[in-house]
C-alpha cells in the first residue's frame, strides 16, 4: 500500500508568551520568559510560587458565554488554538472545503480537566460530605472532551480521541493523525495538545515529587535547560493546535503549505516512573525510530527541539542520546530548549513545540535557549545548543522530542515541502 504525504496547512496557539501564532514566535525569537508570579491562587504556602501562566485570555471573545462554563480552561484553550489553526488554514466555516466525515480530531492532555476535579473535591469536602455535584463535572474534567468539542464545533465527523501520555501526549496525538491520512482514513486533522495544570494541585504535586524549579526570587531565568546551576522545570499551560492534511488534497484546494511531516516515531525507557533511563536509551530509541519511519538519515535534520526540561538528569541523559543518534552530525546541529521560554506545558509541550519547528522551518530561525550563565562539565561544551539568542540558518528538516512520566517518548520529524 502506497502512503499518502502529509503536510501541515495551519496552526494555532495560546502559551505564556502569547494568545496567538504571530505572537508565540516572537516571544520565541526575542528569547522572552514567560514565567512570573502565580495569579491564579494565593502561592504564598507553596515551595514553588511562580509559573509560566497564559495571559489576558479572556474566553469571552471566542466562546458563547454559556458554553464555556460547561469547559475546564483545558478545553477552553483547546477549542481556540484550534480554531486559529483552522482558520490560518482556511478551513474554518460551514462552507470549508473539506468532507465532514473526512475530517477528524486526536487531541493530547496529560491531566485534561485538573482545575474542575479539584473544585468538585473540594466542594464535597466543605459540604461535609454531602453529594452535591455539578452536572458536568464529567464531561467537563475528562481528557477527551477538548477532542469532542473542536469535533462538535466544526462538524468534523472522522476519527476522535483523546491521547494520554504524560507530556508525550500532543507528540503522541500528532503520530496518530498523520497515520490516519497516511493510511487514507482521513483527508484533514486537527491534532495538538492542551493544559491547565497551574494548579494547587499541580504546583503542589510537582513540588512533591521535587521536580519544579524553587527560584522564586528569579522566575524570569528559572528554567535553564543545559545550565549546571538547573534545579527543575518550570510549570506552564496553554494549547497548540496544528491542522494536517492530504497532500493531494491540499494542493487540490490551493492551501497554503507550510511543510511536509514525514516520520513519527515512539518508546519506552522502561526504567522508573518518573526519572529518564541515565543513559538516554528510550530517547536515543524513538529518534532512530523517527527517522526510519520518514526513511530519513541523521546528516539531514538540522534542528533538534529537545525535550529540555530543566532537570538535572533529563537535560544530560537527552544529550547523550542526541549524540549516539546523529554522531559527528551532532555538531552541525542545532539544538535548543523552547521550554527555557515558555515552561512545560506537559501534555501541550509536543503541541508548541513542534509548531516551533514549523515556524523553523518556514522562517529559517531557530529559538534559543534562554538562562543559560553556568556551563555543565556533563555536556560537550562543542554541541550547538543555541544559548540566549536565536540563530539564523536554513532548516531543511526539523526533529521534536517530548519525553513523559512514565518512561513514555515521542518524536515527530517536519521537513521543508521539496
Amino acid at each position: 500500500m502506497e502512503l499518502k504525504r502529509v503536510v501541515v496547512t495551519g496552526i494555532g496557539a495560546i502559551t505564556p508568551l502569547g494568545n496567538d501564532i504571530q505572537s508565540y514566535w516572537k516571544g520565541l525569537m526575542e528569547g522572552a520568559s514567560g514565567a512570573a508570579p502565580i495569579t491564579k491562587f494565593d502561592a504564598t504556602n507553596f515551595k514553588t510560587q511562580f509559573a509560566c501562566e497564559v495571559k489576558g485570555f479572556d474566553v469571552s471573545q471566542f466562546i458563547d458565554r454559556k458554553a464555556s462554563r460547561k469547559m475546564d480552561l483545558f478545553a477552553q484553550y483547546a477549542v481556540v488554538c484550534a480554531d486559529e489553526a483552522l482558520e490560518n488554514a482556511g478551513l474554518l466555516g460551514e462552507d470549508a472545503p473539506v468532507h465532514p466525515d473526512r475530517a477528524g480530531v486526536i487531541w493530547g492532555s496529560g491531566i485534561g480537566g485538573f482545575q474542575t476535579f479539584m473544585n468538585e473535591a473540594l466542594n464535597f469536602h466543605r459540604n461535609d460530605g454531602i453529594p452535591r455535584f455539578s452536572p458536568f463535572f464529567i464531561p467537563m474534567m475528562i481528557s477527551d472532551i477538548a477532542a469532542g468539542h473542536i469535533s462538535m464545533r466544526h462538524g468534523f465527523r472522522g476519527p476522535n480521541f483523546c491521547t494520554v501520555s504524560a507530556c508525550a501526549s500532543g507528540t503522541n496525538a500528532m503520530i496518530d493523525a498523520f497515520n490516519y491520512i497516511r493510511l487514507g482514513k482521513a483527508d484533514v486533522m486537527v491534532t495538538g495538545g492542551s493544559e491547565a495544570a497551574v494548579t494547587e494541585g499541580g504546583i503542589g504535586g510537582f513540588n512533591a515529587l521535587k521536580a519544579l524549579s524553587t527560584r522564586n526570587d528569579d522566575p524570569a531565568t528559572a528554567s535553564r535547560p543545559f545550565d549546571s546551576t538547573r534545579d527543575g522545570f518550570v510549570l506552564g499551560e496553554g494549547g497548540g493546535a496544528i491542522i494536517l492534511e492530504d497532500y493531494e488534497h491540499a494542493v487540490a484546494r490551493g492551501a497554503n503549505i507550510y511543510c511536509e511531516m514525514v516520520g513519527g516515531g515512539m518508546s519506552a525507557d522502561a526504567h522508573h516512573i518518573t526519572a529518564p533511563h541515565p543513559e538516554g536509551l528510550g530517547a536515543l530509541n524513538v529518534m532512530k525510530a523517527t527517522l526510519d519511519d520518514a526513511h530519513m538519515n541523521p546528516g539531514d535534520v538540522d534542528y533538534v527541539n529537545v525535550h529540555g526540561t530543566s532537570t538535572p538528569l533529563g537535560d544530560v541523559a537527552e544529550t547523550k542520546a542526541i549524540q549516539g543518534v546523529f554522531g559527528d552530525h551532532a555538531y552541525d546541529l542545532n539544538i535548543s530548549s523552547t521550554k527555557s521560554m515558555t515552561g512545560h506545558l506537559l501534555g501541550a509541550a509536543g503541541a508548541i513545540e513542534g509548531i516551533a519547528c514549523i515556524l523553523a522551518i518556514q522562517h529559517g530561525a531557530i529559538p534559543p535557549t534562554i538562562n543559560f550563565k553556568h556551563p555543565d562539565d556533563q555536556l560537550d561544551p562543542k554541541l550547538n545548543f543555541t544559548f540566549n539568542q536565536a540563530q539564523e540558518r536554513p532548516v531543511r528538516a526539523a526533529l521534536s522530542n517530548t519525553f513523559g512520566f512514565g518512561g513514555h517518548n515521542a518524536s515527530v520529524l517536519f521537513k521543508a515541502l521539496d
